[in-house]
């Protein structure tokens, strides 16, 4: 008797089971709300510096101060950053006369002066009531400061996930997941009332530390109570709820237009994650592993009393536990590091080029996703448009993976969403329609590299170190997450650069994926030996054994946060 079969016992797919499902799929909607966040608190309203003192007792209009008070930039619009040191009073006189500005000074008056904005800046805010970046005045010589805020938010995910991964298999799943939710709800109800923008900053990475926690925690959980055959369904079913958790954050932040108000919107329902989570079972196979049976069996009772099976339950005992758990640790004997993904040529071969893989995925997935500004269109509409893309490309992807194979797949969603970025350069600006089209092609080509990364990951390493594998190459991907941003910033120097980074890594990372192996209709290895054999076109030694679409494909519900 395995563990899988004490889990039948009891009932693998009855009440119990379909409820713990269900409530841990829940927070998974509102968490692509935290991930996605910034494209509504941070929008960059139309701004201009604001008039001189002395003009604020004039009989003036708005538009006569803005005219004698700015000069306008290449593009016919007020200047964002620069105003005259003195008002131009003499160009009242001249109606629909432009007054573009050419090296720092005015066409209508080449000898005038400019400076800063001394006295703040003046926002339309026709689109959203309010932002962080009206709020602190995140512009101009501070305008960095917004992809920095996105940047510390990206690295709490990636503490979080060495933190809470660590400790999750030390303490427990559930726990771990208890404080995840109060930390996530607790940091987002601070940020929304942050008085400063470090403080703001401070509670985001608190915030990026809870997703991971959950993100990691929900799916041990999810996975550890549920039977192998309904693992893909169950997976698919979460990753969808990430996808709806798009389309909810544009509809709220329509709603919704105060940053504060928002960013506690999506923060409150983690109060009630964290109610309604202690009614969680801990994870009966980590309680056996973790030398806590009597936990353990009585957590299988439960379930088994939850599912009717009160009599299947009580049989359970000690022994029985001890039998199960012996034969499910017989497959995954001796110590094992992330050294040994490394230590061997086709090991190595492997890891580098799947790190390039995720890496790349994730740093073109959040430059493409997190500045939906720069597409010229309603950001509502394009945040809509971005999250129900995700529903064709799954279903692509998972057919391409299934029929053509996984190393096409994964080559062409990469190179295809390059080439996308890539081309999006050379077109107007004018031209949105094609931008967008374009730039949703792109996402939904990344969202699709995202899935067949789980999928085609778990399957090239051996099982007896796959879960190292797993955290070695997630990592890197919540490394792309956080440099994404700041690349961006190489625009204000060269316009096109961010561009050509964003679609040129994909590119090269779905080159370097073509020396990885397919793995379409192969057992599993099991070993380093078989990865080794694999890789240098040996006779694999592997035991026939069915191909499981990797039983850790719930994974796609971590599918942004890397």
């Amino acid at each position: 008797m395995g563990f899988s079969d004490l889990l039948e016992q009891v009932g693998s797919t009855g009440r119990f089971q379909i409820l713990h499902v269900t409530l841990l799929c829940t927070p998974v909607l509102m968490m692509a709300s935290h991930n996605l966040l910034q494209n509504f608190v941070a929008v960059v309203p139309p701004h201009y510096c604001s008039a001189h003192s002395n003009l604020s007792q004039s009989q003036l209009s708005p538009e006569e101060a803005l005219r004698i008070t700015v000069p306008q930039d290449h593009r016919g619009k007020p200047d964002r950053c620069q105003r005259y040191v003195v008002p131009q009073w003499h160009l009242l006189d001249k109606n629909g006369t432009s007054n573009l500005r050419k090296e720092g000074n005015s066409v209508d008056d080449p000898d005038a002066d400019l400076q800063g904005c001394m006295d703040g800046w003046t926002y339309n805010m026709t689109d959203r009531s309010s932002t962080i970046i009206s709020d602190w005045h995140l512009v101009c010589d501070l305008h960095s400061l917004k992809q920095m805020g996105q940047t510390i938010y990206m690295g709490g995910v990636l503490v979080g996930a060495f933190l809470f991964g660590t400790l999750a298999d030390r303490y427990g799943r559930r726990i771990l997941l208890l404080i995840s939710y109060l930390l996530m709800a607790v940091s987002g109800t601070c940020a929304a009332f942050s008085p400063s923008f470090p403080l703001f900053c401070f509670f985001r990475f608190g915030c990026g530390m809870a997703l991971s926690g959950m993100a990691l925690n929900s799916f041990s959980l999810i996975v550890e109570w549920i039977p192998t055959r309904v693992r893909t369904v169950v997976g698919t079913i979460t990753g969808y709820c990430y996808t709806v958790g798009q389309l909810i954050l544009a509809l709220m932040a329509y709603y919704i237009r105060d940053w504060r108000w928002l960013t506690l919107a999506v923060s409150l329902p983690f109060y009630a994650f964290f109610l309604y989570a202690w009614w969680f079972h801990e994870s009966a196979r980590w309680l056996a592993l973790n030398n806590k049976p009597d936990q353990a069996i009585k957590g299988l009772k439960s379930v088994a009393k939850f599912n009717r099976r009160c009599d299947e339950g009580e049989k359970i005992d000690i022994k029985m536990l001890q039998e199960s758990m012996k034969n499910e640790l017989s497959s995954s004997k001796g110590s094992y590091t992330a050294l040994d993904l490394f230590r061997t040529p086709y090991m190595r071969i492997t890891t580098v080029c799947l790190a390039a893989v995720w890496l790349s995925t994730s740093f073109a997935y959040y430059g493409l996703s997190m500045d939906l500004q720069k597409f010229g269109v309603d950001i509502y509409l394009i945040q809509v448009i971005f999250g129900a893309v995700d529903i064709p490309a799954k279903i692509i992807i998972t057919v391409t993976m299934s029929y053509i194979g996984r190393r096409p797949s994964q080559c062409g969603a990469l190179i295809i969403a390059g080439v996308t970025i890539l081309v999006n350069l050379l077109v107007p600006y004018d031209q949105q329609t094609l931008r967008t089209s374009l730039a949703v092609v792109g996402k939904g080509c990344l969202s699709a590299s995202f899935n067949c990364c789980y999928l085609y990951t778990g399957e090239l390493y051996p099982t007896i170190i796959r879960q190292n594998g797993m955290g070695l190459v997630s990592s890197m991907a919540r490394v792309g997450a956080m440099v994404a941003p700041m690349v961006r910033l190489t625009g204000d120097y060269i316009p096109w650069l961010p561009g050509l980074i964003y679609g040129g890594a994909p590119i090269l990372s779905g080159v370097a994926a073509i020396f990885l192996p397919e793995t379409l209709g192969t057992p599993l290895p099991d070993t380093i030996q078989d990865v080794e054999e694999r890789g240098s076109g040996k006779r694999s030694k592997m035991s026939p054994k069915e191909t499981i679409i990797l039983e850790d494909t719930g994974a796609n519900l971590l599918k942004p946060v890397a």
